[in-house]
């Protein structure tokens, strides 16, 4: 039952239990009942008169352990926290501490405690629990806020950097802003104008173009029907005609040259021949021989045949015997020859009379080659004289023809000037893209408002279109030369002045000041927060210090109770800690402890350390009792904690508890008769054959009238 009640009241110690892990706690099982697989405990309190902070009559708190070791907490039904269950209890004087539960072998232990320890005990009992729990909680908070502090700062001088650099950009940026909004109004209207004047004259001159350009597909079509007439209007007998007798004319020259020619060569032979003959006619001179053709060709034939000869032996030797012999060949030749006389004049007078009588031949083949050549040449000239009447018949049709060509050449001229304007008005176009796109790249979205920019003269009136396209090209080169000045100097001041630098610095800026005034948030907090601690402090120093004297008032009395006669008190005594800090590791606290202070009558015994078994028990016994006294706990479990008392302490213990019960409900476990009969119920345990315990309970008053 003792060991129920600390689970269910979150005990994190398994062996205080009477166990070694959480599954030790589930029901292991018998040979006739199966093991469980979950432990829970369920504790009621009557809330009525709202000793919890609940609005509830009754307050369920239930503890639940599964065999993998996971535990759930429930409060009425539903799933909390172990925290929200120890601050719940905190409201109800149940701490941590366990002082409302007092087991077998520890009543001894607020003696045996130490200063610090003792002092926790008199402040779960005092219900300084919800203090304690609330100055921690505000520790925390303040350590938090501490960190938060030094964060806050650090974001700080890392970002200030960079917002030094933010300023001297918008600095800066302001100064090329006016720059900015300057080019972006002048570029704006020479977009506009530009825009304007392109897309009307290119519609204007591709509409004018397209009368030339009907006017010039009618002129091809009425040229090809020239051609296709004057084609028609040829003969081509007529031609076919001329073709034959030119042709003719042609062969006939042919042949007369032929005939010419040979008689020509005819000629020379004759005239070569009769001055041979008058040569040999004149000449008296003896040693004008001649020697015999045949005899010429003899020895030709003889030095070639030595020749080849030689060559065929080949080498230096051998050519030079062959050319001795060569040498000797011909002077022999020579010595031959001499005192032969050839005569070849009657063989030339033979051959001048076979050629005479070729000559007469030839002459009158030549003499009819040239009359065909002339009748030939005779029906030529007729036949170009026919044409020729033919022609003239053609030259209107050729005139005409002519004239639509000129009109043709002039349409094409003036397409081609028009095709000269399309081609400025394209390369004006291009370059007006190209310049949109710049100043996309400068003004980024901007650049578009030139499509809802108004154009206005000086005295605020909108310039018209009429007046827009009208204007000299000139003025417009002057408004694109005022434009690219414009850039210049922007580009001097840097291109970095735009609405993001503006956006980025007003951010950074917002965010400093929002960090600023964070920072200044969390120092006052830390301010609060002090202060709540040092409020938390002193109220429970002085609840503390009142509690103190409560409880030594009631343990006086109670030790002279138990004791007949002596004197008991608690007494503050300083204690010294160290406790780490950031400035300094080894600080030195003091706080205060509790000690106790006993004197037993008829001894001199002034100390704990001097008490025997029995006097401890019953010295820690009043100080349970005065604790409880003072700030009654909802219940009380006391685990054999009169086991060492006589039956004259008994009875003593007896009337204690009697008194005690009074404020508190007390649960003991007990074998002493004298606290059995002072009990209202009695409860006890049996296991039957199954292994399972049950409870037997037996209520004093309804046995008494049983009994009677």
């Amino acid at each position: 039952v003792a060991e129920s009640f600390r689970f269910v009241l979150g005990e994190q110690s398994v062996k205080s239990m009477r166990g070694k892990k959480g599954e030790d706690l589930i029901w292991g099982g018998s040979e006739k009942v199966s093991r469980g697989n979950r432990a829970a405990v369920e504790l009621v309190f009557d809330n009525s008169n709202r000793t919890f902070t609940l609005d509830f009559d009754e307050v369920k708190i239930e503890r639940i352990v599964h065999r993998d070791g996971q535990n759930e907490y429930k409060l009425n039904g539903s799933s909390v926290r172990l925290k929200d269950i120890h601050e719940l209890l905190a409201n109800a004087n149940i701490g941590s501490t366990g002082h409302h539960i007092i087991s077998q072998g520890e009543a001894d232990r607020i003696l045996s405690a130490g200063a610090r320890e003792r002092r926790e005990m008199i402040e779960d009992a005092l219900g300084l629990k919800v203090y304690q729990l609330k100055k921690q909680e505000t520790d925390r908070k303040l350590l938090k806020t501490n960190e938060n502090i030094a964060q806050v700062q650090s974001l700080r001088r890392e970002a200030a950097p960079h917002l030094k650099y933010l300023k001297k950009q918008v600095e800066k940026a302001e100064r090329s802003l006016e720059v900015q909004a300057e080019l972006k109004r002048s570029y704006a209207e020479y977009l506009k104008r530009e825009d304007t004047y392109i897309a009307y004259h290119f519609d204007k001159v591709t509409a004018t173009r397209r009368i030339p350009e009907m006017e010039l597909e009618e002129l091809h079509k009425k040229i090809n029907h020239a051609k296709e007439a004057l084609q028609d209007n040829e003969d081509t007998e007529a031609k076919e005609a001329l073709q034959i007798v030119e042709s003719e004319y042609k062969e006939a020259s042919q042949a007369r040259q032929q005939a010419q020619h040979e008689l020509s060569q005819l000629q020379g032979q004759i005239g070569f021949l009769e001055r041979r003959l008058a040569q040999a006619h004149k000449s008296e001179t003896p040693n004008n021989k001649l020697i015999p053709h045949a005899h010429l060709e003899q020895l030709v034939e003889e030095i070639a045949g030595s020749a080849e000869k030689a060559l065929a032996r080949g080498g230096e030797a051998n050519l030079q015997r062959a050319l001795s012999d060569l040498i000797h060949q011909l002077r022999g030749f020579l010595k031959k020859s001499q005192g032969e006389v050839i005569d070849t004049t009657a063989s030339d007078k033979n051959e001048l009379e076979k050629l005479s009588h070729r000559l007469s031949s030839l002459e009158k083949v030549a003499e009819k080659a040239l009359l065909e050549e002339q009748g030939a040449e005779q029906k030529v000239v007729a036949k170009r004289t026919e044409k020729m009447t033919d022609l003239e018949s053609k030259r209107v049709a050729e005139r005409t023809m002519f004239e639509l060509m000129q009109q043709r050449r002039e349409k094409e001229a003036d397409i081609n000037r028009i095709d000269n304007e399309l081609t400025v008005l394209n390369r004006d176009r291009d370059d007006f893209k190209q310049e949109l796109q710049e100043a996309v790249s400068l003004l980024g979205r901007a650049a578009s408002d030139y499509f809802t920019f108004v154009v206005k003269n000086e005295d605020d009136t909108e310039v018209t279109t009429e007046v827009i396209v009208a204007e000299e090209r000139e003025v417009q080169r002057t408004r694109r030369r005022q434009v690219e000045k414009l850039k210049i100097r922007l580009e001097e001041l840097g291109v970095g002045a735009t609405d993001d630098l503006l956006l980025e610095y007003k951010n950074a800026q917002e965010r400093d000041e929002f960090l600023e005034k964070e920072l200044i948030d969390l120092e006052s907090s830390v301010q609060n927060l002090k202060t709540l601690i040092v409020e938390l402090q002193g109220k429970l120093e002085e609840q503390f210090n009142v509690g103190v004297d409560k409880i030594t008032t009631e343990f006086s009395r109670f030790f002279a109770l138990m004791f007949g006669g002596g004197s008991a008190a608690l007494k503050r005594v300083a204690i010294k800690t160290r406790q780490s800090d950031e400035e300094d590791d080894d600080q030195v606290i003091a706080e205060e402890g509790i000690e106790l202070d006993v004197s037993l009558p008829n001894k001199r015994v002034r100390g704990l350390d001097m008490l025997s078994g029995g006097e401890r028990a019953l010295t820690s016994i009043a100080l349970i009792f005065a604790m409880s006294q003072v700030n009654p706990p909802p219940f009380i479990i006391l685990d054999e904690t009169d086991a060492a008392l006589d039956e004259a302490n008994s009875r003593r213990y007896g009337d204690m508890i009697t008194a005690l019960a009074s404020k508190s409900q007390l649960i003991l476990i007990t074998h002493n008769r004298e606290t059995m009969s002072r009990a209202g119920i009695l409860y006890g345990i049996t296991m039957g054959i199954d292994g399972i315990s049950k409870v037997l309970s037996v209520k004093f008053d309804e046995a008494v009238a049983v009994a009677k």
